[in-house]
């Protein structure tokens, strides 16, 4: 009789060790990051909270390979960020890592399979598995039967769920969101968290999503504020279905 098999939890799939990050204009130093070490577990949705300029979007381009560090390292899927060359991290987002932002970023002359399937040619997939994989990006995101429209003929959360299915046929280990919501109304945000949390859950993706929209912060696995650089707060909600507390600030 074999003996009953512990799982311990997956490894974090990202973590960034002691980081800083300071932006220079002229004589004029300022520290955006300061000394900030986290770590991002595979199959959740986790928020980085907090005011405007305490960093969330810096952060979110380091820990994406966009933007180098000062100071510390960042490990993505266990390589060191900050010892790969230009080829090496362009090659290492593009295999790797999928990117939603906040406006949309879609070609007005592609229809929605199009833009979906435009980053899928540059990862030496087959016409056939290039058109498979849009498609079936589209279908989960509840898009299918309006593949053949161009932006201009797509409302603002539709042209966001193109954008998300865009970056899920990549089949990416790591997704990055920065205000995904933040120009949609509230029904439309809300699915777009629930397609985000989805896919954190039913691929075992990492999801990192940058936000300030109270929506994401309840819908959220974990949530990491931040303020002046640094983290000061890192809390877990309870599972989807339960209802949280969220504690005064």
């Amino acid at each position: 009789m074999n003996a009953p098999m512990h799982h311990s939890p997956p490894p974090p799939t990202l973590r960034a060790e002691s980081i800083g990050k300071a932006f220079v204009s002229g004589k004029l130093r300022s520290r955006i990051l300061d000394d900030l070490s986290i770590a991002v577990e595979p199959g959740e949705l986790t928020l980085i909270a907090g005011p405007s300029g305490c960093g969330k979007s810096t952060l979110l381009a380091i820990l994406s390979g966009l933007l180098g560090v000062d100071s510390g390292r960042v490990l993505a899927l266990g390589h060191d960020l900050g010892q790969l060359d230009a080829r090496a991290l362009e090659r290492f987002r593009l295999h790797h890592t999928g990117f939603v932002f906040q406006g949309f970023n879609l070609f007005p002359a592609l229809t929605a399979r199009e833009q979906v399937e435009l980053p899928l040619h540059y990862l030496g997939l087959s016409k056939t598995q290039v058109r498979e994989r849009a498609v079936q990006s589209l279908e989960e995101v509840g898009l299918a039967p309006r593949m053949h429209l161009r932006p201009a003929e797509l409302s603002g959360g539709e042209k966001q769920r193109v954008a998300i299915a865009r970056a899920l046929a990549k089949q990416p280990d790591l997704l990055f969101a920065d205000e995904p919501t933040s120009a949609l109304d509230a029904a439309n945000g809300q699915t777009v968290i629930d397609i985000l949390h989805r896919i954190a859950r039913s691929h075992g993706t990492t999801v990192l999503c940058v936000s300030h929209d109270p929506r994401v912060i309840h819908h959220a696995d974990r949530v990491l504020r931040m303020e002046d650089g640094r983290i000061l707060d890192d809390q877990r909600n309870t599972p989807a279905g339960a209802t949280a507390e969220e504690p005064s600030p």
